[in-house]
C-alpha cells in the first residue's frame, strides 16, 4: 500500500453529511469524499488504495492456487436492510463468496457497487458498510474496486448492492450438476428456510414472535473439508431463492435422472416449520443464505457426511436423499406416510425481495 496516500485519507476531515443527496453522485467533490471516508475507509488494502478505475491483480499469484478462474456476480434487493442474523451488508459479501466456493473455487477479489437512495442516513450506509468489511475479513477475501451511483428519492429503497467475485479453483476440482449419476447421495449441511422466515418475521407485517435467526454465514470452509476427503464431488450449490426444491429440480434436469428426498430426513427447525404450515409456506422452498446441497458417489458420502459436520457450519448435516434414472428430471419426496410425491419447480417466489 502507497502510505503517503494513506496518510493523506487520515488527515482529511471526516465526512459530515448527515445523509445521501445527488451530488453525492455527481462525480464532484462530494462524491469523492463520501467514498473516501465510507467506502475506502473501511475497506483500505493494497489493490483498492490505488483508487483506479479497475483493480490489477497479478496472473502469476493466482495460477499458483489453481488452473481455473471463477467469476460471478450478484444483486442485493433484500428488505429490511437489517434482519435477525444479518444484513444487506453481510449478505452481499457471504451471498457471492457461496456462489464461487460451490464451484470448488477460493474466493479472493470483491468488487462493491451500490445504488443509493437519496435521503439514506449515513449512519445507516457507514452500518452496512461497516458489516461488509467484517464479513469479507472473516473469509480473507479483499474488495478491491467498486462504484456508487445516488438516485432521486422515491426511485430505489435505500439501498441496492451488487458485488462481483473473482476465485481460483483447485486443479482437478469441477463439481457440475451435469456429472450426477444415478446411485450418487445427496446432503444438506443443516435446517432449511432460516433465512426465507427470518426476512418475514422482520418485515413485521404478520405480528410473529419468534427468535429464528437468518442462517446468513460463509461457506468456503465448509467445502474445503468437503473437497479434502472427496475432490471429486459431483455437484454443489447453495440454495437461495426457491430453497432446496428449486436446486435439486435444477440438477435432475441438467443431469437428465431422478431425484428422491426422503421427508423424514430433511432438517427444519419447529418454528419454521409452525410458521410455514400457519401461512400456507413450504420450507422445501424458502430461502437460505448458509445452506449447501452437495452430491457425492456413494462411497464417499459417510466420510463427507463426517467431514462436514466437523465443521461449524456442517454440524448439522444430513443426508436427505439419493440420485435415481427415472423418472428423468423429475424430483420426488417420499413423505413419511411411506407415499411419494413430486416435488415440482416453484413457478413464482414464495416472497420477493429476501436477498
Amino acid at each position: 500500500m502507497d502510505i503517503s496516500r494513506w496518510k493523506m485519507r487520515q488527515g482529511k476531515k471526516k465526512f459530515q453529511e448527515r445523509t445521501v443527496t445527488l451530488a453525492h453522485g455527481s462525480g464532484g467533490s462530494a462524491m469523492r469524499d463520501l467514498i473516501d471516508d465510507v467506502f475506502v475507509g473501511s475497506f483500505d488494502n493494497p489493490t483498492l488504495s490505488l483508487l483506479e478505475d479497475q483493480a490489477r491483480i497479478d496472473l502469476g499469484s493466482l495460477m499458483l492456487l489453481g488452473d481455473c478462474l471463477a467469476f460471478t456476480t450478484d444483486s442485493y434487493v433484500v428488505t429490511p436492510l437489517f434482519f435477525p442474523g444479518g444484513d444487506i451488508g453481510s449478505l452481499a459479501v457471504n451471498g457471492t463468496v457461496n456462489d464461487l466456493c460451490v464451484s470448488g473455487a477460493k474466493p479472493l477479489f470483491l468488487s462493491c457497487s451500490v445504488i443509493l437512495e437519496e435521503g439514506l442516513e449515513i449512519d445507516i450506509l457507514r452500518r452496512v458498510v461497516d458489516s461488509m468489511k467484517a464479513a469479507a475479513l472473516a473469509v480473507g477475501v479483499q474488495i478491491v474496486t467498486g462504484d456508487t451511483k445516488v438516485v432521486p428519492r422515491g426511485s430505489a429503497d435505500k439501498l441496492f448492492i451488487n458485488t462481483t467475485g473473482i476465485g481460483v479453483i483447485k486443479t482437478g476440482v469441477s463439481p457440475a450438476a451435469f456429472q450426477i449419476q444415478p446411485g450418487d447421495i445427496i446432503l444438506v449441511n443443516g435446517s432449511l428456510g432460516d433465512h426465507g422466515a427470518a426476512i418475514l418475521v422482520a418485515r413485521g407485517e404478520l405480528s410473529l414472535e419468534t427468535d429464528i435467526q437468518s442462517d446468513c454465514q460463509p461457506l468456503n470452509g465448509l467445502v474445503d473439508a468437503i473437497v479434502s476427503v472427496c475432490p471429486n464431488v459431483r455437484a454443489m450449490r447453495d440454495a437461495t431463492r426457491g430453497g432446496l426444491a428449486t436446486v435439486l429440480n435444477e440438477f435432475a434436469q441438467s443431469a437428465n435422472v431422478g431425484i428422491r428426498l426422503h421427508e423424514s430426513a430433511i432438517p427444519v427447525r419447529k418454528e419454521v416449520a409452525g410458521m410455514c404450515e400457519l401461512l400456507g409456506f413450504d420450507p422445501l422452498y424458502l430461502a437460505n443464505e448458509g445452506k449447501l446441497v452437495v452430491v457425492v458417489p456413494p462411497d464417499s458420502a459417510d466420510e463427507v457426511l463426517a467431514a462436514m459436520r466437523s465443521h461449524s457450519a456442517g454440524k448439522d448435516a444430513r443426508i436427505v436423499g439419493e440420485v435415481i434414472a427415472n423418472p428423468a428430471g423429475v424430483v420426488l419426496l417420499k413423505t413419511e406416510f411411506g407415499t411419494e410425491r413430486i416435488v415440482d419447480m416453484l413457478v413464482g417466489e414464495q416472497l420477493p425481495r429476501i436477498c
